[in-house]
């Protein structure tokens, strides 16, 4: 696996990055930090609850910063979710659906406005590493979407020749720096180790003028991969080994901020595109009691971790029970680094409150949960969700799989959907629909409006003000 002309940098002698460190001066303007885990489920972390393996870099993050306990990814699968954290949008306003691979012809537009090209226009440099997932041909690429510098891989790495169930569908997979590719079938042992101290190595050559990182780590994707220094290391497998990995990762970010003296400069965001892909078993996640896992709108799909620091301004060990998003997460940042927000509709809606502490500051009160192409298939309002009836994913009565062969799931399940009291069953058990008229009315007025605007395929309405993907013939 060759490496990024910024892993090089790490090379500066211990003296060199001394002096540095005691001549940088502060940016104006706050960084921001992003890291975006890749399938890691709720009850990943130490604090919500993981055992067999520690997470102290995480676990510490949390003491010294805001654990935010309800908060959702745009959507329940790869690229979906990541339109949503680039755009600020739902990710069936911008066209992009399920996870894109080799064959896929489309990406994100080009007339989107991204999360980095807002802060590049704000004089910020931009940096992505890891998995992109946002389409794989040139005009896709980061660096023709706002970012300076890429390294990484174009989407899932298990989208290889030696796939489990789809052998030789895949090409070599390529890794790519810029928009060229400089290997086919990189070693994924090296990824989260490859990804972070290019990440570290970026932070140090911009660390005097604003700086944005998206380090959208591969892992715990399947398959399965880690670094011979954390190999064997905990007590849950291959899995929890890789997850201390990552939990290293976010130490060595943190470590960075602190000897640069950045911390208080420097916004870091901490979470996951979707929740835990069950039917790999021993090779999966935890939702942490949350219903189902990914690829479904029940809250183990779409309620992710997400740790928020910065020193000075985030309360410390503090826990934010508010509603939040990943699409709010792009005009947060802009008012943060008074950015222009985007010309075209979004959909997020600035958090900043809820950063600073404000628990009373109720930014965002809904939340709709979209699938497939377009499928509404549950929305949220306050306390209570409402969940249509619907054929869609669950992982309920199979056996999982076990050391990277997949187990079955029912891909159309029946699922006949109800009312729940989020507050007092966040396991969605309990069909509240019959004993709350008035709340189930409110959540059928919100996903009638969804539908005209944004459209919903269970009800064949194509709705009013969506837009297209970026498409090549």
């Amino acid at each position: 696996m060759q490496i990024s002309k910024y892993v090089s940098i790490l090379c500066m002698s211990s003296f060199t990055l001394m002096m540095t460190v005691t001549h940088a001066q502060k940016s104006s303007k706050p960084n921001i930090v992003i890291v975006n885990f890749d399938d890691m489920g709720y009850g990943d972390l130490g604090i919500t609850g993981a055992t067999g393996y520690q997470t102290p870099q995480m676990d510490q993050l949390a003491k010294e910063g805001t654990f935010f306990s309800q908060f959702y990814s745009a959507q329940a699968v790869c690229s979906a979710s990541r339109a949503g954290l680039m755009t600020g949008c739902y990710p069936n306003r911008v066209g992009i659906s399920g996870a894109l691979n080799h064959s896929s012809k489309t990406g994100i537009n080009p007339d989107e406005t991204t999360l980095a090209e807002m802060l590049k226009a704000n004089g910020y440099t931009t940096a992505a590493f890891g998995k992109w997932h946002l389409g794989h041909l040139t005009p896709f690429l980061p660096t023709h979407q706002g970012f300076d510098y890429f390294y990484g891989i174009p989407y899932s790495h298990d989208m290889v020749p030696n796939h489990p169930l789809n052998k030789n569908y895949y090409p070599p997979l390529p890794l790519i720096e810029g928009d060229k590719t400089i290997e086919t079938n990189p070693d994924s042992t090296k990824f989260t180790t490859a990804f972070t101290e290019s990440t570290v190595a970026f932070i140090k050559e911009h660390k005097n003028k604003p700086f944005f990182v998206y380090l959208a780590h591969p892992l715990p994707h399947v398959p399965m991969a880690v670094s011979s220094k954390f190999k064997g290391k905990s007590k849950q497998g291959l899995y929890g080994d890789v997850i201390m990995e990552l939990d290293w990762s976010i130490g060595q970010i943190r470590q960075t901020l602190k000897a640069l003296k950045l911390e208080e400069n420097t916004l870091l965001i901490v979470t996951s595109d979707n929740g835990p892909w069950l039917n790999y078993g021993n090779h999966a996640g935890s939702a942490g009691g949350l219903r189902e896992g990914k690829g479904t709108s029940w809250e183990g799909g779409q309620r992710v971790p997400c740790l928020m620091v910065w020193k000075g301004v985030i309360p410390t060990a503090a826990v934010m029970n508010q509603l939040a998003s990943t699409i709010d997460l792009l005009p947060t940042i802009a008012a943060i680094t008074k950015s222009e927000l985007p010309k075209n509709k979004i959909d997020g809606v600035n958090i900043l409150p809820l950063l600073k502490g404000d628990a009373t500051a109720q930014p965002r009160k809904s939340f709709l949960y979209y699938y497939r192409a377009n499928n509404l298939e549950a929305v949220r309002n306050e306390q209570y969700k409402l969940v249509f009836p619907h054929a869609g994913r669950t992982y309920e009565g199979y056996e999982p799989g076990k050391d990277g062969v997949p187990g079955k799931a029912n891909e159309s399940f029946a699922i006949e959907g109800g009312l729940f009291d989020l507050r007092r069953d966040p396991g969605e058990r309990y069909d509240l629909s019959k004993s709350l008229p008035d709340v189930l009315a409110e959540l059928n007025k919100i996903a009638a409006e969804a539908r005209e605007d944004l459209g919903d395929e269970l009800t064949k309405n194509p709705g009013k003000n969506r837009r297209a993907p970026g498409k090549l013939q």
